[in-house]
């Protein structure tokens, strides 16, 4: 098995999206977290390798502002739900047909392919819904208001805050902050009422101790398809652990 490809394409509004390849076989797509990447969540932890092992093609974007896509600061740039219509335009690149693929996504992933198959956007195969629970479906707009904090008060955080640790991320991420707050202001909360369409069967996966987004559990129960299963670790510290991409390849391959 080849390292992984990477390649740029063109989004609805023509910024360019990096698309992260490792594998052959039917395709999964992988949807990193907030302010990481597909390097960060799914390569350097070897979820990608377990996955295109297990006789997967695993096919990571680096959602715009994020990885090695583009930051455009222009407003126009992040109309309403721009992350789910690039996911829609990477599934048309693709040239992907319903039922012919599988959906995996962390965090900021797993809320926006959440928004794509509720939606009906997109129709996967399988679902694996990592690291989200409830609240962070529904309460987008308090946790933008801290991230516009640590971007608004980046100079002047300092250590002991409790905004400190997620500042040392964007800088270590290299995230550009006027873009960054754009794309906060970009993304909506998803009805709990539309977790019904989600027609496709799922997996809720969390850390035992991941607090970050609600009741992992409770957003199981409000999927029609759906089981939950638990990992080690927080929320940050449940992507690395192999735990993980043993839970996405066993029920991918079920």
């Amino acid at each position: 098995m080849s390292d992984h490809t990477t390649t740029h394409f063109a989004s609805f509004d023509g910024t360019k999206l990096a698309l992260h390849r490792q594998g052959e076989g039917r395709p999964v797509l992988l949807l990193h977290g907030l302010f990481s990447s597909a390097q960060m969540n799914w390569l350097k932890w070897g979820h990608a390798a377990r996955i295109a092992g297990a006789g997967f093609e695993a096919i990571m974007l680096d959602f715009r502002v994020h990885g090695e896509s583009e930051s455009p600061r222009e407003p126009e740039r992040y109309p309403k739900d721009v992350l789910v219509r690039d996911v829609a335009a990477l599934a048309e690149h693709l040239g992907l047909e319903e039922g012919d693929f599988d959906l995996v996504g962390f965090s900021l992933g797993a809320r926006t392919a959440l928004h794509v198959a509720a939606r009906g956007v997109l129709s996967p195969r399988r679902m694996v819904v990592c690291g989200m629970g409830v609240t962070g479906l529904t309460g987008w707009q308090q946790r933008a208001a801290f991230f516009k904090r640590v971007i608004d008060e980046f100079d002047t955080i300092e250590r002991g805050d409790p905004a400190w640790q997620s500042r040392q991320f964007l800088k270590s991420q290299g995230v550009d902050r006027v873009a960054a707050r754009l794309l906060l202001d970009a993304m909506g909360d998803l009805e709990l009422e539309a977790l019904e369409n989600v027609a496709c069967p799922a997996l809720v996966v969390c850390g035992v101790d991941d607090r970050d987004n609600g009741s992992a559990s409770h957003l199981a129960q409000l999927l029609p398809d759906a089981r939950y299963e638990e990992v080690p670790g927080a929320h940050l510290d449940s992507a690395t652990r192999p735990e993980l991409g043993e839970a996405i390849v066993d029920f991918l391959k079920d």
